[in-house]
């Protein structure tokens, strides 16, 4: 499998793209141990451009209506962390949640991009998790200050060139699956989000739009093991403290 990434291996960042089909991860004709590899973000976006209520079981199970268009927030990438890196607990919040997430890569510049011409934009695609305080968002009213500490937008391990029409994405906790779905289930798949994203804002390269959480969010504490697989791209695991 071809992916895009960056990473840590002997002592050096590397950057680029690099196969990981065979278990171990090759880069420009050497070969790396996947566990001798620490994974960085695979890219250090100027936005990072998330969709709420993008599932419909996830709106349901929070008994609010099916939108009539995205709902759109914004995470900086201050919050950015990668692969297999920890997870704060802020002390301002009694109550974190993980959101597992398809995320899309945006690969150029673009501004009204019709739904169309949207997957000539996309680099591929990773595993994202919207990490938030729930017990802020609903304080506030608003999402801002419960979406963008720092390490709560965890992302990786690498991108991926894929078709995101219809992928299982599941997120693990403990071991113990408790999010289990398939991006058909999206409310606006991946073109009609670039599409209305982009009338709004110019997405730049490596600019990453999160696509929205199926239903099962629930709580992290501290200690816990929190995994986000998508079928084709791989595993991200974070550890929470």
């Amino acid at each position: 499998m071809k992916a895009y990434g960056r990473f840590i291996a002997r002592g050096e960042l590397c950057e680029g793209y690099f196969d990981v089909s065979s278990g171990s991860l090759n880069f420009d004709g050497i070969e790396f141990p996947l566990n001798g590899v620490k994974f960085l973000p695979p890219v250090e976006p100027s936005k990072i451009v998330c969709v709420g209520l993008n599932y419909i079981d996830h709106a349901r199970e929070l008994n609010m209506e099916i939108p009539e268009e995205p709902v759109i927030f914004m995470k900086p990438s201050t919050a950015i962390i990668g692969h297999e890196d920890f997870i704060e607990l802020p002390p301002q919040s009694s109550r974190v949640d993980y959101e597992g997430e398809l995320a899309v890569v945006i690969g150029r510049k673009c501004r009204n991009v019709s739904s169309e011409e949207a997957y000539d934009y996309v680099m591929g695609y990773t595993c994202f998790n919207d990490v938030t305080a729930r017990d802020l968002q609903q304080k506030d009213g608003q999402w801002t200050r419960s979406k963008s500490f720092d390490t709560f937008a965890p992302i990786g391990p690498y991108v991926v060139s894929l078709s995101p029409s219809n992928l299982k994405i599941e997120t693990r906790l403990n071991g113990k699956t408790v999010q289990s779905s398939t991006t058909s289930n999206l409310i606006f798949d991946v073109p009609k989000l670039i599409e209305f994203i982009s009338s709004i804002m110019t997405l730049k390269k490596h600019d990453v739009i999160a696509t929205g959480t199926p239903a099962g969010v629930g709580k992290l504490n501290s200690g816990d093991v929190v995994e986000i697989e998508i079928e084709g791209i791989g595993v991200l695991r974070n550890y929470v403290r």
